[in-house]
């Protein structure tokens, strides 16, 4: 590679415009996120512009897919072929954007699912565990773990000890379900849905959904700007397959 040549930065200078350690750096270049370095004769190493725009792919992609599948695309923009690397690339592109319509459909359905009234309640309108794992497409294992985790805490059947779900909780499950497929954890669903049981649900509802569309834009963004770096390290390579 030409760009290989170019003389010029130490790795102080790279983990410096990167805003990395310089043994970040190093371990960069040891697992192939980066090009082998020149090295002077007196054995420092240096590097060009095309270790330089690898190392600010590598630091996009991390935050908008991991530092392990940073790694794994990075590398495969030198190593392989570019059309897979650019099938990596588009692979990203593509679970982002599954995650933005994942998260439409929870904001319409947790919308929805918040406003159903709940009047005259009976007895007989509670679900049994399985009822209610059928209805939302769940494993009933799915609702013992949420029960578990304080998520949705169903009544106990008087008689026979069995988890029976009033409507209430009943449309809590449905929330949790709606906020699970969104992308939402458990740790965040535990400290949600107390206050969701309340009067400001829908609110609360919207307010949690809006955050995770601005970690999803956020991470959108870091994805572009890791893509324009590959474009970069594409060109300095000056790559065919």
């Amino acid at each position: 590679m030409a760009s290989l040549k170019s003389a010029g930065m130490r790795t102080a200078d790279v983990a410096r415009r990167v805003g990395c350690s310089v043994q970040q750096v190093r371990n960069l270049e040891r697992d192939g996120v980066l090009p082998p370095a020149a090295r002077t004769p007196a054995g420092y190493r240096t590097y060009g512009e095309v270790h330089l725009q690898s190392a600010l792919a590598h630091r996009a992609l991390a935050a908008a897919v991991g530092p392990v599948e940073a790694k794994k695309i990075v590398r495969a923009f030198h190593q392989g072929p570019t059309s897979h690397a650019l099938a990596l690339l588009d692979a990203a592109h593509a679970r982002l954007d599954t995650e933005r319509a994942e998260l439409g459909q929870a904001k319409e359905a947790a919308h929805a699912i918040s406003r159903e009234p709940i009047d005259d309640v009976r007895a007989s309108d509670s679900m049994s565990i399985s009822e209610l794992a059928a209805a939302l497409g769940v494993r009933p294992s799915t609702l013992r773990h949420w029960h578990a985790e304080v998520l949705v805490v169903p009544d106990r059947d008087p008689v026979r000890g069995t988890r029976r779900y009033t409507p209430a909780q009943v449309r809590d499950a449905r929330i949790v379900h709606q906020l699970r497929k969104a992308g939402y954890r458990i740790a965040h669903l535990q400290a949600l849905m107390p206050q969701l049981r309340h009067t400001r649900r829908l609110q609360d509802v919207d307010s949690a959904l809006a955050a995770r569309d601005i970690s999803i834009t956020t991470r959108s963004r870091a994805l572009l700007d890791g893509a324009s770096a590959l474009s970069a390290v594409l060109h300095l390579g000056r790559r065919t397959d």
